[in-house]
């Protein structure tokens, strides 16, 4: 026995000492280990990848590395504007050309009441392909390979992957128009249906066809299964499905094999940035036809999670509860890494790759993570390529200068690790729910309930709590950076701070005046008019151990005003699901951008947008005509001192009727390693994995380095 162990701990210490092998706690098999792999992760699985559907920051992170829409956001540019976006599957950024009424061409300064269509031509980069995918695939007679699929192959496959053919096609603009048809369909929840059917002609003329079509096949089922016809079990067996090609759609046409239009009502240059987002990616017919199949649906096949692309990725494994690996696209068309930047970012080394074949990921690993501790954890032993900074982490991690700006401290700093700090272009808030009888209304008495709620939601006690100090508090829904932003005494919410003139800033506004709102809107130490204490409900997501100081935080300024809080966390897909149905009156979410515009920040107050019955942003169900008649003047206007007048007079109306309350924009902290090249972080695009690069050696050596063993129980046992 003792020679055994003697050898055993020999072996152990070989085992670990080789340079060619990994670290024995490394999480990631050795074949791993001389590939240029991003390794991330994930605390909430994602919904819903149908790009029609999607439209959630977690999704997002997946989505925009798989599919291509026509244009994207210059990686190293700032501003983020109009000029900043450049084509990616199109040869050029289309440009405008107007018309009036009886079709005349116009001039581009023409005035908006005289345009009766703004036209868009899209030409498509010929000989881009698609991921390799079994919908492409074809028997010899040309006909689809696995549709129909046979019940025998479907009983073998769990995901795309599982498929032994598969095949691949080019990029037309028949694809384009056919994704942004699926964006009016009645039968799929899309959030932005009713912006874009403003704006794109004939949108609501085919909805309302389809929709049609989709009540006649109803009604023939029911009439052909007779009395005992189970509608729910009959559209799963039998999925309905719509002609997307019969009923006309002129805002968007397929022109030739590469070119197609759209066709707008009147002006409206955001269109452009809509066509950087996924909403407007290409969706192959093959696709639908390949995952319109019950034998796949019931195996939950679908496009809601596995999404056909050209991007530079493609989705190899998704295992929802433990981990998502996408992979580079071996049929990823010519693309490459900018030639320029800004001033600075060559001294940075972000032109080091300047003109490389893009892109540089061989995969880009997701492990699904719950807690912030075994994240930080790892990042700390070199097993996550970047990581944000923990709370409870945070004076560790960061130090400031005698000039006070922060930097990376102390074993980081030794580690080579890197901070990247800027103020994000996204806004975090409490909601109510603007239809709930208790906490909604426009009615005076319901504002100064929650104008007394936000008063109590000491926001810069909260930031300095529980963000370290990384945020700034918002007067406003729109954050710096974009235009409409504004500082300063007159921008200042005047219901909840007051101006003071010896700081030159806002003073949040006394907990005595918050319980004077609260008794003038009849709960006077939070007892209603019935003599019962004032009860209102939390839904949120916060699931992790941490969020529960967040949570009792919450509950306890509320407290303050004999208000009970009673928090109600289920994970994040019920909770949207809550949201979509209305069942909530306050909840917690946030808002990033997704085009720099003020539209894109308002419009998550029109009321047509709203999230419960419409399926869109307006998360608080806000309705308030006076609003929506200025946003609808704003909404498609260039920028100027017109659109800021309109603005100006859109932000006291949102102050006094306080849909939103506890409102702040985060400041992003984010640390990666040494090893981790061509990182500038982008406020608005998500498409920016492809132009990350792993120094592979490094990372090996330093992971070594940071994770030797200590055999010393080993030669312990050894000896004894």
């Amino acid at each position: 026995m003792k020679p055994l162990l003697a050898v055993l701990a020999v072996t152990l210490l070989a085992q670990g000492s080789g340079e060619g092998c990994q670290p024995l706690n490394c999480p990631y098999p050795e074949e791993d280990e001389g590939l240029n792999v991003f390794y991330s992760h994930y605390g909430e699985d994602p919904k819903d990848l149908d790009p029609a559907i999607s439209y959630n920051s977690n999704e997002y992170e997946f989505l925009t590395q798989i599919l291509e829409p026509p244009l994207e956001y210059h990686y190293l540019k700032r501003p983020y504007n109009l000029q900043a976006l450049q084509p990616l599957t199109l040869t050029e950024v289309p440009s405008h050309r107007y018309y009036d009424k009886d079709g005349n061409l116009l001039l581009d300064d023409a005035p908006e009441e005289r345009i009766a269509q703004a036209v868009y031509e899209c030409r498509v980069k010929p000989g881009i392909r698609y991921q390799d995918h079994p919908c492409f695939a074809r028997k010899s007679d040309g006909s689809p390979r696995y549709v129909p699929i046979e019940a025998e192959t479907a009983g073998k496959v769990w995901s795309p992957e599982d498929f032994p053919e598969k095949g691949s096609r080019e990029l037309v603009a028949a694809d384009y128009v056919n994704g942004i048809r699926r964006l009016a369909n009645p039968m799929i929840p899309c959030p932005i249906r009713e912006t874009l059917a403003k704006y794109l002609v004939g949108m609501d003329e085919y909805t309302e066809a389809l929709r049609k079509e989709v009540l006649a096949e109803r009604a023939r089922r029911k009439e052909a299964a007779g009395p005992a016809y189970n509608q729910v079990l009959d559209e799963r067996s039998r999925p309905l499905k719509v002609d997307l090609a019969g009923p006309s759609f002129p805002g968007a046409q397929e022109v030739d094999r590469h070119t197609f239009r759209l066709v707008l009502k009147k002006k409206y240059p955001q269109i452009l940035y809509w066509m950087a987002m996924p909403f407007l990616a290409p969706v192959p017919q093959e696709a639908l036809d390949f995952y319109g199949q019950p034998l796949l649906t019931d195996r939950n096949i679908t496009l809601h999670s596995f999404p056909v692309g050209t991007g530079p990725f493609y989705l190899q494994r998704f295992d929802r509860n433990r981990r998502i690996v996408l992979a580079r696209n071996p049929n990823y068309h010519e693309d490459f890494y900018p030639t320029e930047g800004m001033p600075g970012d060559r001294e940075a080394g972000l032109l080091d790759d300047a003109g490389k074949r893009l892109p540089f990921l061989d995969r880009i690993v997701y492990t699904l993570e719950k807690e912030a501790i075994p994240v930080w954890n790892k990042f700390l032993q070199g097993y996550y390529d970047a990581s944000a900074i923990p709370a409870d982490s945070f004076e560790r991690a960061i130090s400031l200068s005698p000039q006070g700006s922060p930097d990376v401290a102390g074993e980081l700093k030794e580690k080579g690790i890197v901070l990247h700090r800027q103020t994000t272009t996204s806004i975090s808030y409490m909601g109510f729910n603007m239809r709930d009888a208790v906490i909604g209304g426009l009615d005076e008495k319901h504002c100064k309930l929650r104008q007394a709620i936000d008063i109590a939601l000491d926001t810069e006690e909260k930031i300095q709590i529980f963000a370290n100090g990384r945020g700034i508090t918002a007067q406003q829904p729109i954050p710096d950076g974009i235009f409409g932003y504004e500082e300063g005494e007159a921008a200042m919410n005047p219901h909840v701070f007051d101006w003071d003139a010896k700081t030159g800033k806002p003073r949040r506004k006394s907990l005595d005046e918050a319980k004077r709102l609260l008794e003038e809107a009849g709960y006077k130490d939070g007892i209603g008019p019935d003599g019962k204490q004032l009860i209102l409900n939390f839904d949120s997501s916060w699931t992790r151990s941490e969020d529960q100081q967040l949570l009792n935080w919450h509950v306890g300024r509320l407290k303050l005003l004999g208000i009970h809080l009673e928090p109600r966390t289920t994970d994040y897909n019920r909770f949207q699901d809550k949201m979509h149905g209305g069942n909530f009156q306050m909840f917690p979410w946030g808002w990033n951008a997704d085009y720099p515009d003020p539209e894109n920040f308002l419009f998550l107050f029109y009321a047509p947008n709203a999230r419960s019955g419409m399926d869109g942003e307006n998360a608080a169900n806000y309705d308030n005509p006076e609003f929506d008649q200025l946003f609808r003047k704003m909404e498609n206007m260039e920028n100027g001192p017109e659109r800021m007048e309109l603005i100006r007079k859109m932000r006291p109306v949102l102050q006094h009727d306080c849909p939103w309350v506890s409102t702040y924009y985060p400041v992003g902290y984010s640390l990666i390693h040494a090893w981790l090249k061509n990182v500038k972080p982008h406020l608005i695009a998500n498409n920016t994995k492809k132009y990350e690069r792993v120094d592979v050696g490094l990372r090996h050596r330093l992971r070594r380095e940071w994770n030797r063993p200590d055999w010393t129980p080993v030669w312990i046992v050894g000896l004894a």
